[in-house]
C-alpha cells in the first residue's frame, strides 16, 4: 500500500466499509465513544494512553500489549485497520499513534481518517451509539519495521548529521513545561541537545470540515523553514510518541524516506538524570551573509 493512500476521507471510509473486511478503531475516551461513533467502530483508548520505554523489555511489552489488543479488536492481517480521533488538532495525534504502532508491527493495511470524527459528522454520514462487539482474531506475528528508535539510538545520534526533530508544543520546547499533562509531570524540562523544532500543528491546515493534513509540498515547505530536506535522516520525538506519530505520517506521505521515531520520547529521556538536555530559548543562529554585488 502506498503511503499516499494512508489518509482517507469520510466518504472513502464509508466505501471501504462497504467493500471488504475493515476494522475501524476509535481512539477517543470511552464516554466520548459512547456518545456517538462511526458505526461498527471498536473503542481502543490504550492506543493513546500507553506509556512505553525503549528498553528491550519495554519494547517487548509494547508489542505484546498491542498484539493482544489489536487482535481482540479483530485484526488478523486480512482486514484493513482504520484509526480515527475526534479532530486532527485536538487528540495529540492519537489516531496517528495507532498508524505508527501498526507500521512498526509490520501490519500490511493501515489507514487514518483525515479530519477525524468531526469530518465524518460534517459529511452527514451515520453515527452510532451502539458499542461494537468485535470477533477476536489472532494478530499476525510479522517482522518489525525499522521505524522504532531506542534511547541508545538517540544518544548515538547527538552531535551528528542526523536531524533530531522535536514537534512538541512551544512551552515544552523552551523548557517551561515537561509535558502536556502538567508542567512538572516529568522530572526534567527541556529538549534534546541540538534538536530542531517544528510544532506538530504546522503539518495541518484548516478545511471546511476541520483541520486536515497539509499536502506533500506544503509539508516539505514547513520542513524547509527548519532546514530539513526529504533526503535527511530524521529522528522524531515528542512526549510519548503521539504528536510525533502525526508528524511521522505527514513526513512519510510527503516522501521523506528515512524517518524514525523515538517512541519513549521525553517521558523516558527526562527520567534519566545522566542524559544531556538543553533548556531555555535556543541560541539564534544568524543567517549566512549575502555575497557582495560585483
Amino acid at each position: 500500500m502506498s503511503i499516499e493512500a494512508t489518509l482517507i476521507s469520510p466518504d472513502q471510509l464509508a466505501a471501504l466499509q462497504a467493500a471488504g473486511p475493515v476494522v475501524v478503531i476509535d481512539t477517543r475516551d470511552a464516554d466520548t465513544y459512547a456518545a456517538g461513533h462511526v458505526p461498527g467502530a471498536v473503542n481502543l483508548r490504550e492506543i493513546f494512553t500507553f506509556l512505553a520505554t525503549s528498553t528491550p523489555e519495554g519494547l517487548q511489552e509494547l508489542k505484546a500489549t498491542f498484539a493482544k489488543a489489536l487482535g481482540d479488536a479483530g485484526l488478523s492481517g486480512a482486514e484493513t485497520a482504520v484509526f480515527y480521533e475526534d479532530a486532527m488538532n485536538s487528540g495529540y495525534g492519537q489516531s496517528c499513534r495507532g498508524y505508527y504502532l501498526l507500521t512498526w508491527l509490520g501490519y500490511p493495511k493501515v489507514k487514518v481518517l483525515n479530519g477525524g470524527f468531526s469530518a465524518w459528522k460534517a459529511a452527514g454520514l451515520p453515527v452510532s451509539t451502539e458499542a461494537a462487539t468485535p470477533t477476536p482474531a489472532t494478530f499476525p506475528d510479522l517482522p518489525l519495521a525499522d521505524v522504532m528508535l531506542t534511547q541508545a539510538d538517540v544518544q548515538a545520534a547527538l552531535g551528528t548529521g542526523t536531524v533530531l526533530l522535536d514537534v512538541r508544543d512551544v512551552d515544552e520546547w523552551i523548557g517551561e513545561s515537561s509535558s502536556p499533562y502538567g508542567k512538572d509531570f516529568a522530572p526534567r524540562k527541556g529538549r534534546l541537545p541540538g534538536a530542531k523544532w517544528i510544532e506538530w500543528y504546522r503539518f495541518m491546515k484548516p478545511s471546511p470540515t476541520g483541520p486536515v493534513f497539509k499536502s506533500p509540498d506544503e509539508v516539505k515547505a514547513e520542513c524547509a523553514t527548519a532546514g530539513i530536506a526529504p533526503t535527511d535522516t530524521v529522528y522524531l520525538y515528542c512526549f510519548k510518541g503521539a504528536r510525533a506519530s502525526n508528524t511521522f505520517l505527514a513526513l512519510k506521505q510527503a516522501g521523506f524516506t528515512d524517518v524514525r521515531m523515538y517512541f519513549g520520547s521525553w517521558n523516558e529521556w527526562s527520567r534519566d538524570p545522566s542524559l544531556p538536555i538543553e533548556s531555555g530559548l535556543p541560541t539564534l543562529v544568524a543567517p549566512a551573509p549575502l555575497p557582495l554585488a560585483a
